[in-house]
């Protein structure tokens, strides 16, 4: 006779907050479950509702080009609203995936129409509003009080100011994800390397086959150690929020063999709620996954001069809690003067953090993307 079911895990979400951006965690008994940014002043528009007017009709596509206000024109595949549509027509259509390596956003007509003029209706939700309700019994604690005061009238008492959103561990953990490798508990080691193309994701097992087990058993101990590393691997994908195609090549198994994996990897993914597929394997042997993409991946938004600014910002902001008397100047490239000028949460929230404008060199003698942080005591 079995026991009673197991509680579900308590889960909290952790908010911390910084100038112009805020790192979302999802943790529960100490593992991190799901990771976001939310940078208000350049939202990635998924979720979007907007007005639109068709400017291709693309049969070689199946959709059609739409304009909705932005620099470029979002793409509505036929399956979404855009069959039977003629160039110049308007209708109402909402971001499904954001805009990607100078394509526009994509966009689905299955949302209730609106009158008006092309341009923005309203905005979707915001990453942490999102996380929230992925878990509507979790706690939110934000280490801002200004952030928590705007999120009150959605989430109410759910919302908790605690001094320190991310403690040491949750800290390192997040960190851990701009990092492409990463080492298992057994010694596995996953890297994980995205290309234009695809995303490639190596299993090697490393000094883990060296521990126990004999020579002739190396086959099969190459097995147990990848079937082990799948839940850890479907984990990084969801974190990372990796998307498109993913290619994983197993460690120390003919190709042949690597096909006893599948059932395994298929449920390790299971669980995310972007519902990747796991399609088989090629003929190399490399399993193949398809995740759709919503948000950007990681590692978009941590590459690039506005992530650069932002971790600058947050540094300023710690200086300045640490030693509310330190008046720090920032020294940084043009391209990070600029996107953060463009942000329009920014500066102004560094400011609220200052209580004073922040004072910013543009240094052209400075590498791209890099910055400084100059301290004046006075």
């Amino acid at each position: 006779m079995s026991g009673p079911p197991s509680a579900a895990p308590f889960v909290t979400i952790h908010a911390a907050w910084s100038p112009g951006e805020t790192r979302i965690a999802a943790v529960a008994d100490r593992v991190l479950l799901d990771h976001a940014l939310w940078r208000p002043g350049t939202p990635d528009g998924l979720g979007d509702v907007h007005r639109g007017r068709i400017t291709a009709v693309v049969p070689a596509m199946a959709g059609a080009f739409v304009a909705i206000g932005g620099p470029d024109d979002a793409f509505l595949p036929d399956s979404e609203g855009a069959k039977g549509l003629t160039e110049g027509a308007m209708l109402t259509v909402r971001v499904t995936r954001c805009a990607q390596g100078g394509k526009g956003p994509r966009v689905s007509a299955r949302v209730e129409e609106a009158d008006g003029p092309v341009g923005l209706i309203r905005r979707g939700d915001d990453p942490l509003r999102e996380l929230a309700a992925r878990y509507p019994a979790a706690p939110v604690l934000i280490d801002d009080s200004g952030l928590a005061a705007t999120l009150r009238g959605d989430l109410g008492s759910r919302v908790q100011v605690v001094p320190r959103a991310f403690d040491d561990a949750l800290e390192a953990r997040v960190e851990a994800l701009a990092d492409p490798e990463v080492t298992l508990d057994s010694g596995v080691r996953l890297a994980i390397w995205p290309t234009p193309a695809l995303v490639a994701i190596d299993v090697d097992t490393g000094s883990a086959l060296s521990v126990g087990g004999r020579p002739s058993s190396a086959e099969q101990r190459h097995r147990a150690l990848n079937e082990a590393a799948l839940p850890a691997l479907a984990r990084e994908i969801r974190l990372r929020n990796l998307s498109g195609a993913i290619l994983v090549d197993f460690a120390g198994m003919r190709a042949k063999q690597r096909a006893t994996l599948g059932r395994s990897l298929a449920s390790a993914l299971a669980t995310d709620p972007m519902h990747p597929r796991f399609l088989g394997f090629t003929q190399l042997g490399l399993a193949e996954i398809v995740r759709p993409r919503g948000r950007p991946p990681l590692h978009e938004a941590l590459a690039g001069p506005l992530a650069a600014g932002l971790t600058a910002l947050r540094a300023i902001a710690s200086t300045v809690r640490s030693d509310p008397g330190a008046r720090p100047v920032l020294r940084a490239a043009p391209p990070v003067v600029g996107a953060l000028e463009a942000d329009s949460a920014a500066l102004p929230d560094a400011a609220r953090v200052l209580g004073q404008r922040l004072t910013f060199r543009s240094d052209p003698s400075l590498p791209a993307f890099s910055w400084r942080m100059e301290t004046l005591n006075g």
